[in-house]
């Protein structure tokens, strides 16, 4: 079963990712071998993940919020991911748990990434995820959160803080946990 050509994901790896996510080993194979294909190198660029993001969201303007994903996924910060990121990222955003993707979430909002959130980093999210949301979208959000401000406004609600005050990760996860209409304000789920 252990495949020993160079061009194969490294059994560690492997096994690894068998164990973290949801994935098949055949699906973690396929994946990589997609991966490579797309990225010889076996990195992937900021810009490349942005421009992968924005086949996702043709009609919007989806830089900014890639960008923060992007962030949150380069666990050693080197400003590229390698395929073990890659695939921690699919399996967070597409089929991880409610608690594993609010963690996540929490390391998006987290732009410092000083270990706490403030309404300034939950407005600057907040205004990257409207620019995913197209125009004719926009209009038929409710009032109180058809702006970036007003969203995020009504997120900071949810964890009964001052404006200038901070909030934890287990603060942020069971907030959200505890208030279902909020988890509908950190992201953007296109209509179909």
């Amino acid at each position: 079963m252990g495949n020993s050509k160079s061009g194969a994901v490294s059994k560690e790896i492997l096994e690894e990712l068998k164990l973290n996510t949801k994935f098949s080993e055949t699906e973690i194979v396929q994946w990589y071998e997609n991966f490579k294909k797309q990225c010889p190198s076996g990195r992937i660029t900021k810009e490349e993940f942005q421009n992968i993001y924005r086949k996702f969201f043709p009609d919007s303007d989806a830089n900014t919020y890639a960008h923060h994903v992007f962030r949150s996924f380069d666990a050693n910060d080197d400003g590229t991911l390698d395929f073990k990121e890659y695939i921690i990222a699919l399996h967070m955003t597409a089929t991880g748990k409610t608690t594993s993707k609010l963690e996540w979430a929490f390391s998006l909002f987290d732009v410092d990434k000083n270990g706490y959130i403030t309404k300034s980093e939950v407005t600057e999210i907040c205004t990257s995820i409207f620019k995913l949301i197209p125009k004719d979208e926009v209009e038929d959000l409710p009032e109180d959160e058809n702006t970036p401000e007003k969203r995020a406004n009504k997120l900071w609600k949810v964890f009964e803080k001052a404006d200038d005050d901070r909030v934890a990760e287990g603060e942020f996860v069971q907030g959200l946990l505890d208030n279902e209409d909020a988890l509908r304000l950190i992201q953007y789920e296109p209509i179909k």
